[in-house]
């Protein structure tokens, strides 16, 4: 039953729990106000009586002391009683209790029920007599009326605060609707809002306007990722239809000209373009990995001992030769070793395709102050074709190739240099094309420099 009542709760509107929750705290405020109210009118409706009544004794004591006879000093709400109760007035028992007696003897006042609604005060003072006997005058005072009027009264004050809660829920009610109305007009905004468009930002400089402000910062992203995705999407498809095309075509001529010689030579190329097709899936699947990764936090990585591993990696018996040049000590920059890696992978692996005898990978530190502030530096020079002005920019674009020479290309997708430079650039760092001293092409990329404290 509690849970089904918490679930319906948690269905309603924030307007309908904002309104329930403050006519109730009302309600409780103003119930506890009330009855503490009716308290507080009764006790001052009796101290008043009470002082009253304390008068009369005082003046019928000082009588008694004068001489005067308790018979002709009684009434009905005066009685001359000696200190157990018994009337000396030659009056009736007033039919007081032993413990009222008492009370009345320490100067206290009682409350007698006189049938059916009234109520009797009574207060008393002891007076001693000419014969030395202490006697004990009570005055009592019938509070006609008080019953009722106590029960009017907190019926009165009970309707009053059950009104006024009524009224404060019914005004939070109408105040948090008016508060929400920017809200539901954002939502509706939102509802038939086309690719582009953002959300209109209220006038207030109020919550409602910086989240207004926030949602349309973040239709921007999806807008960019969305445009980055579509953009991707589609030179993808039009990277991986060459060679699924060209597999269906040579393997549709190997079936159509059975030839040993023909199919072998038909397989051979059926495997280059699957090995091209493989590598191409294999870059899209690490682009895709590296853009989950944006915002991993980093670690101190020696770029210099990782350039030494790279170069271990990629050189080949017989192949151009990677010679590095970096301190001994270490170069620290705050990165992932694994996305370090890819990237000395992709920028030195792409120059070792092009180069014809050397590659040099230069790793230093420039203007590394006490405070660790600087940059260090990754300098990838090859004495290949290098790469033409035109291209220098484009070249870290993802599926842009430079095929100058077809007879020495790879047939690369056009992935490494994007991913490096996206890899470079969520650590804070740039990456640039240009010449080398040696004629051919020049890949500079720069990180944040990384000094631990001491």
């Amino acid at each position: 039953m509690t849970g089904r009542l918490r679930q319906w709760w948690h269905r309603r509107t924030i307007q309908f729990r904002t309104s329930v929750v403050a006519a109730a705290v009302a309600l409780i405020g103003l119930g506890v106000i009330a009855h503490a109210s009716t308290g507080i009118v009764g006790w001052l409706m009796i101290e008043s009586v009470d002082a009253d009544l304390h008068r009369t004794a005082t003046a019928t004591a000082e009588q008694l002391e004068a001489g005067a006879p308790a018979a002709s000093l009684a009434r009905p709400d005066i009685r001359v009683l000696d200190v157990a109760g018994t009337p000396v007035d030659s009056l009736p028992a007033p039919g007081f209790f032993r413990w009222q007696v008492d009370q009345l003897r320490a100067g206290g006042g009682v409350l007698d029920f006189d049938p059916p609604t009234e109520l009797h005060r009574w207060q008393g003072v002891v007076v001693p007599a000419p014969d030395g006997q202490p006697l004990l005058v009570a005055t009592g005072a019938r509070l006609v009326g008080f019953l009722d009027a106590a029960g009017k009264t907190s019926r009165l004050l009970g309707f009053g605060s059950v009104l006024a809660a009524c009224l404060v829920g019914l005004a939070t009610w109408v105040v948090v609707r008016r508060a929400l109305r920017p809200v539901e007009r954002m939502r509706m905004a939102a509802a038939g809002l086309p690719e582009g468009r953002r959300l209109p930002v209220p006038e207030a400089a109020d919550e409602l306007r910086a989240l207004a402000q926030e949602l349309n910062t973040m239709l921007a992203r999806r807008d960019a990722d969305t445009e980055r995705l579509r953009r991707f999407t589609g030179d993808a498809a039009h990277e991986l239809r060459n060679p699924v095309a060209s597999i269906r075509a040579q393997a549709e001529v190997a079936v159509v000209h059975p030839d040993p010689e023909l199919a072998q030579e038909t397989l051979q190329d059926i495997a280059g373009e699957a090995q091209r097709l493989s590598e191409l899936v294999e870059s899209l699947l690490t682009l895709a990995r590296a853009e989950r990764g944006m915002g991993t936090p980093g670690q101190p990585v020696d770029l210099g001992a990782a350039a030494r591993a790279a170069a271990a990696r990629l050189e080949s018996p017989g192949g151009p030769q990677v010679v590095i040049e970096a301190p001994a000590a270490p170069v620290l920059v705050l990165a992932d070793p694994a996305e370090l890696s890819s990237v000395l992978d992709n920028v030195v692996g792409n120059a070792l395709r092009y180069t014809r005898t050397v590659v040099r990978v230069s790793v230093f530190a420039d203007g590394m102050g006490a405070s660790g502030a600087g940059w260090v530096w990754l300098v990838v020079d090859d004495d290949g074709p290098g790469i033409p002005a035109e291209h220098r920019l484009r070249v870290f674009d993802r599926f842009h190739r430079v095929e100058q020479d077809r007879a020495r290309s790879t047939g690369g997708a056009g992935l490494g240099l994007s991913l490096v430079a996206d890899v470079v650039r969520r650590r804070g760092g740039t990456v640039r094309a240009g010449v080398s001293p040696e004629g051919g092409a020049r890949v500079e990329a720069r990180w944040p420099g990384y000094r631990p404290l001491n």
